[in-house]
């Protein structure tokens, strides 16, 4: 379909200011969500893995609880939170008499997108923590290894192809979320926006077309590359 119109049209988002706007848009927003759900996963994930308290299978199924909703659900949660009548737009007006929201634009996305991954990575984590051999942990302690060395020398390494396993997913669900971003995004436009709008508001199929074939291969070569070094790292 785009090359009947032209073999250009599948460089449209190399070759347009507003599409190629919209794809470095989508990347970062994919890769800063990916770091900071890697972050805070790994760590939720391993303490939750480590410790044994009262409430934990509690505690846990609260924290996968967002693996039950679409992301339309998540959007509209952020609206509660942060949107035009929500609670911090409800709190600030009587504190300083003016309503901050913060559920249209890019924050808002940012923090849809993080709760929505979180519970994928807590579990993740949390399995590979379990499944850890604690021998190697217990040999660097009674080397004299700090904590922090411990961490370098013996957590990431063992945990290296559950990161890049874990980050591709969660990377390539962030780039081609819609839901979510379809509740908030007025502000700040993402690359499946794009291709919902030029699909149904200007019947452009064929952009559509092109612009969902290069989200494709960028999400496809994000996969391919985890893969590739993932396995890489489980041979060493």
């Amino acid at each position: 379909m785009p090359a009947s119109q032209g073999w250009q049209t599948y460089f449209v988002v190399l070759t347009d200011t507003r599409y190629l706007q919209s794809m470095v848009n989508t990347l970062l927003l994919s890769l800063a969500v990916t770091v900071v759900t890697l972050v805070l996963g790994g760590a939720i994930g391993i303490y939750l893995a480590r410790r044994d308290f009262a409430g934990k299978k509690l505690l846990l199924a609260l924290l996968t609880l967002p693996l039950s909703f679409p992301g339309v659900i998540i959007g509209f949660f952020v609206i509660l939170f942060g949107g035009r009548q929500g609670l911090v737009a409800d709190l600030t007006s009587q504190l300083f008499g003016e309503r901050i929201t913060f559920a249209y634009g890019l924050l808002g996305l940012f923090l849809a997108y993080l709760y929505f991954s979180l519970p994928r990575a807590i579990a993740t984590y949390a399995a590979a923590a379990e499944a850890m051999d604690l021998q190697l942990e217990e040999a660097a302690r009674s080397l004299g290894a700090s904590r922090l060395r411990i961490v370098r020398d013996v957590w990431i390494p063992e945990l290296a192809p559950t990161t890049l396993a874990c980050g591709a997913i969660l990377f390539a669900t962030s780039m081609g979320a819609f839901g979510t971003a379809f509740t908030l995004a007025s502000k700040f436009e993402v690359v499946p926006i794009t291709i919902y709008n030029e699909f149904t508001n200007y019947a452009n199929f064929a952009l559509a077309a092109s612009l969902s074939i290069a989200l494709g291969v960028v999400t496809w070569l994000v996969l391919f590359l985890a893969r590739h070094f993932g396995a890489s790292a489980s041979v060493q």
